[in-house]
């Protein structure tokens, strides 16, 4: 109970910290100090903070706390994807993965516990949403992941992509400071331009973000370029339609100059037809944009299936004859439950 009465130290901006201890008679120093010890070194408690004296850890324990997440469970795919259970502070549990290749490391990061949308291709979205992440707790999946690459593969986390549980743009304001943290040199000092922000579509937000000249790269989940058959898959989208979509990425290459990349799941008796591929190149045609292929990962029910090789090739064929990049991503750490949209708590 007394942790719930005490303020997260790291709500607090530097300048915050700076007044605080001004207030207590201290010097504002004092701020950047344990400025610092929390965002530099991922202090996870006051007697960390070595070069602070005990009478000011002391002061810091009374007043504060430091809601630390805390890696419940660690999975490691024979692929060598690992997969964190991350528990929050008030016992919640989201889940985070580590996805090592021959030349970068990629954190794959929640946004919320469970998820505001309704996509019936996806594990998460079965979980309600319960609450959004803080940036601190966006942050600290992030350091977790980079400790682990740092430790397994000898070295430093290289990319991130929010696509973990939750609908990022649901969570816009912690998810954009959460970035600004990440890429500052008081943070981790990451390029943004290694960071995606992946959402299901939320034209209002993308048109946001834009209008924000954000600098980090942005996918849309898309999966079918036909109205009837996106809305049917994916449920939020007879009220965030495709046109609204289309104008609102049209609206943030035209404000970013950002090429768009598209995640594209291929169902049998779905999305298989030629139709459906006539569709996503005309939606490709309007901005600069790649298209991800991805291979689906089964969540039980047997609901939907992957297509054929020969479909996905036909996918490929196309999209290259009108020039639009495409690659096809082999899923990662399906073994363990850690592939895209499998991401469901089941520890």
């Amino acid at each position: 109970m007394e942790n719930k009465k005490k303020k997260d130290v790291r709500a607090l901006t530097k300048e915050q910290l700076r007044a605080f201890f001004t207030a207590q008679g201290d010097q504002a120093f004092r701020g950047n100090q344990v400025y610092e010890w929390l965002w530099q070194k991922g202090a996870h408690s006051f007697d960390a903070m070595t070069n602070i004296s005990k009478e000011t850890r002391l002061l810091l324990d009374t007043n504060f706390v430091i809601n630390h997440i805390k890696v419940d469970q660690m999975q490691r795919s024979k692929d060598g994807t690992i997969k964190n259970a991350v528990r929050l502070h008030d016992g919640l549990v989201v889940e985070s993965v580590l996805i090592p290749t021959a030349k970068r490391t990629t954190a794959c990061v929640s946004s919320q516990v469970g998820c505001s949308l309704d996509c019936r291709f996806c594990a998460t979205a079965r979980l309600k949403r319960m609450r959004n992440l803080n940036p601190d707790e966006i942050y600290d999946q992030v350091v977790a992941i980079d400790n682990e690459s740092r430790l397994y593969f000898n070295r430093p986390l290289s990319n991130i992509v929010f696509m973990g549980m939750g609908e990022p743009l649901m969570n816009y304001n912690n998810v954009l400071k959460a970035i600004e943290k990440i890429t500052s040199v008081e943070g981790l000092g990451m390029s943004p331009k290694r960071i995606t922000v992946s959402t299901s579509g939320v034209p209002k937000m993308i048109k946001k973000m834009a209008d924000q000249r954000v600098k980090f790269k942005l996918a849309v989940s898309l999966h079918s370029a036909i109205e009837e058959t996106r809305t049917s898959i994916m449920p939020f989208n007879a009220t965030f339609t495709l046109q609204d979509l289309r104008e609102a990425l049209e609206y943030w290459y035209r404000e970013t100059k950002s090429r768009i990349t598209y995640e594209y799941v291929v169902w049998k008796d779905v999305n298989d037809s030629q139709k459906d591929i006539d569709a996503l190149v005309d939606f490709c045609r309007f901005a600069p944009s790649k298209v991800n292929l991805i291979e689906y990962n089964p969540i039980d029910d047997g609901e939907f299936q992957q297509a054929p090789t020969s479909v996905i090739d036909r996918y490929v064929e196309c999209l290259e004859q009108n020039g639009i990049t495409v690659t096809v991503r082999r899923s990662r750490g399906k073994d363990i439950d850690a592939a895209c949209g499998q991401l469901a708590n089941k520890s």
